[in-house]
């Protein structure tokens, strides 16, 4: 009784307008920043390396490079501070987790696209 009660304050906090994406997938990620009293728009654009959770609590980490620097950021899907998530290309992988792009150089670390 009480797993149906969460669930239902649960989907109160559901967005219902994100794309489908999955692992393997270059997103790009609309970000709201506050910094003081004024805000922007920040933009992370990224290879989808890891879904995690389901819900509310569900996350995603965007991996990409910055400067020769890898930078992985971890996002909350249902947040509202994401305005909205843009599917740039999808990928083919056969993996759910793709941690060794880390410590791939160059065109081994790239991803093949998926055809649809």
């Amino acid at each position: 009784m009480n797993e149906s009660i969460i669930r239902d304050i649960e989907s109160e906090y559901l967005k219902s307008d994100i794309p489908a994406f999955r692992v393997g997938d270059t997103v790009r990620v609309h970000q709201r920043i506050t910094e003081g009293k004024s805000g922007r728009i920040q933009v992370f654009e990224g290879l989808v390396i890891k879904r995690q959770q389901g819900g509310v609590q569900e996350r995603f980490t965007v991996r990409k490079l910055s400067y020769n620097v890898g930078v992985e950021k971890t996002f909350p899907l249902h947040s509202p501070l994401i305005e909205k998530i843009e599917v740039v290309r999808k990928g083919r992988v056969r993996r759910a987790r793709l941690f060794y792009i880390r410590d791939r150089v160059g065109k081994s670390a790239k991803v093949k696209e998926r055809m649809r």
